[in-house]
C-alpha cells in the first residue's frame, strides 16, 4: 500500500515523573541530580510532552525551598505542570507553589480537559502518614467528577496505588482493602476511565481495579527492589524512568522510558 497519502495524527503526550523526594538524604543517590536527569531524558525525545504530571514526593521535607527547586528542575520542560501530593508532602505547599485547585489544606482533587484526554487528580494522602486513605467523601468527588465526563477518555492518578503489590514493604504503606474495593466500585460505574496511575512505590508494576489497566512508575530518586520477603525499606541503585501517557482518538497507550 502507498505511503503517500498516509496522515500522520499526532497523539496527545503526558508525561509522568514521580517521587523525586527533593531534599532526602536516606537512600544512595541524589535526588536533585536524578530530577535533573529525568527532565533531560524527556527533553531528549522527539516528542515532547504536552503536560506534566508529578505524581507526588515532590519534596521529602515539604520545605518552601524544596518546592521551588522541584519548580526550577522541572521548567525546562515547558509544558503545563500538574502535581498531586505524596505522604511526604504538604498540601497547603502545593497550593502555595504550584497553584492547585481548592481550599488551602483541604484534599488536592481537581480535573483538566486536555481535550483527547481528561486527567482526573485523586488525593489519597493521610497528613503524617505514610498510608494512604480513601474515605467517602473523597470517593464521593470522584464519582461526581467522572460523571461530568462520560464520553471523554479519562486517566485517574493518584499517589498510592489501588493494588496488592505482594512486596511487604509496599504493602504496609498502601491504601487499606476496604478502600481499594471502594474505590474499584467506583471506578466500574465510569467506562470511559482508560487508565489508573500512581507513584509511591519506586518501581513500575502493571495491575488491575474493576477491570482496567493500574500502572505505577518509578521514582527520579531511587527504586525499590524486588523483594517479596522483606517488610523493610530496600533501595538499589537501578535507573530511574518515567512514563508517557499518548492519547490518540478513543486510544490511551502508556509507555514507561528508562532515564539515560
Amino acid at each position: 500500500m502507498s505511503q503517500e497519502n498516509v496522515e500522520i495524527v499526532r497523539p496527545f503526550f503526558l508525561a509522568q515523573l514521580s517521587d523525586p523526594h527533593i531534599g532526602a538524604e536516606w537512600a544512595d543517590g541524589d535526588p536533585v541530580a536524578g530530577l535533573a536527569a529525568a527532565v533531560e531524558s524527556v527533553r531528549s525525545m522527539r516528542q515532547q510532552p504536552d503536560a506534566v504530571l508529578v505524581s507526588g514526593d515532590l519534596a521529602d521535607n515539604a520545605t518552601d525551598a524544596e518546592y521551588e527547586q522541584v519548580r526550577q528542575l522541572l521548567a525546562p520542560l515547558q509544558a503545563p505542570l500538574y502535581v498531586l501530593p505524596g505522604n511526604t508532602d504538604d498540601r497547603r505547599a502545593l497550593h502555595r507553589h504550584f497553584g492547585v485547585p481548592g481550599a488551602d489544606g483541604d484534599p488536592v482533587q481537581y480535573s483538566v480537559d486536555f481535550g483527547p484526554l481528561r486527567l482526573v487528580v485523586l488525593d489519597t494522602t493521610r497528613p503524617g502518614e505514610d498510608p494512604g486513605a480513601l474515605d467517602a467523601e473523597r470517593l464521593g468527588w470522584l464519582d461526581a467528577e467522572l460523571a461530568k465526563a462520560p464520553e471523554l477518555p479519562t486517566l485517574l492518578a493518584m499517589h498510592h496505588p489501588p493494588l496488592v503489590t505482594g512486596l511487604p514493604a509496599c504493602d504496609e504503606v498502601g491504601l487499606p482493602a476496604a478502600d481499594r474495593r471502594a474505590l474499584g466500585e467506583v471506578v466500574e460505574r465510569h467506562q470511559q476511565l482508560r487508565r489508573l496511575v500512581a507513584g509511591h512505590v519506586h518501581r513500575t508494576m502493571t495491575g488491575e481495579l474493576a477491570g482496567r489497566a493500574v500502572l505505577t512508575v518509578p521514582s527520579t530518586y531511587v527504586q525499590a527492589p524486588l523483594n517479596f520477603s522483606s517488610a523493610e525499606d530496600e533501595w538499589v541503585a537501578v535507573p530511574a524512568g518515567f512514563a508517557l501517557h499518548a492519547a490518540l482518538d478513543a486510544n490511551l497507550i502508556s509507555h514507561v522510558q528508562l532515564v539515560h
